[in-house]
């Protein structure tokens, strides 16, 4: 029998593991000269932006030439949530951030993961429109965090905090949206099963089969 699942080692996932590896190189930038750096701040802009672009590029790349494997299902959401954390804590590290924004936005991503990964002998609970809202919101204003603004127009720290307040509040809707489809499944599985008991213990005791799909 041919295997035609792709090779663990492709295009998509290499991307995945270079983004993976950019973060602390990322993170060293940030921080040099206590985040003073006006040229250092702009390498690591730049670095968050090229790590966020390929992102985008790696699931295009996995959808479009069929690379999807279980490594870049399990990669992907590592190096998103790296590349995020990271940015939000060193910014409040910084004392750019106030620490309620990452601590806010952290959980929800850490929450949601652990609530998708017990989901999955469920369903795999896809990304929703709001979610991907959520990231460009995220990305947006990051990338302005992480620019000098001192040495940049007012304006553009008062976007970054627009861009920002409205990650938050969409991170914190679909955080509870998420949360809200999990119960709902849970609860039609456990009614499902029910029903499926039910009926196998109507057949023992007719006598009769239980219908298709009724049974585990």
């Amino acid at each position: 029998m041919v295997d035609h699942r792709p090779p663990v080692l492709n295009v998509a996932n290499v991307l995945t593991v270079l983004r993976i590896v950019v973060v602390p190189f990322f993170g060293w930038a940030l921080v040099v000269d206590g985040g003073e750096s006006v040229t250092w701040r702009l390498v690591a802009t730049g670095l968050f932006v090229l790590a966020a672009i390929t992102d985008q590029v790696d699931g295009h790349l996995a959808r479009r030439m069929d690379l999807i494997t279980d490594l870049g299902k399990l990669l992907d959401p590592i190096a998103d949530k790296l590349l995020v954390g990271a940015a939000l804590v060193l910014l409040a590290v910084l004392g750019e951030l106030p620490w309620w924004v990452p601590a806010v936005i952290l959980a929800r991503e850490l929450g949601i993961t652990v609530m998708r990964f017990f989901l999955l002998k469920y369903l795999v609970l896809p990304a929703s429109r709001g979610g991907k809202i959520k990231t460009v919101l995220q990305i947006a204003a990051l990338t302005l965090f992480l620019l000098p603004l001192d040495h940049l127009p007012g304006f553009v720290a008062v976007v970054a905090w627009v861009l920002m307040v409205a990650a938050v509040v969409v991170t914190v809707l679909t955080g509870a949206d998420y949360v809200r489809t999990a119960v709902r499944v849970h609860g039609e599985h456990r009614r499902g099963l029910a029903s499926g008991n039910e009926a196998t213990r109507h057949a023992a005791a007719t006598g009769t089969t239980a219908p298709d799909g009724l049974t585990e």
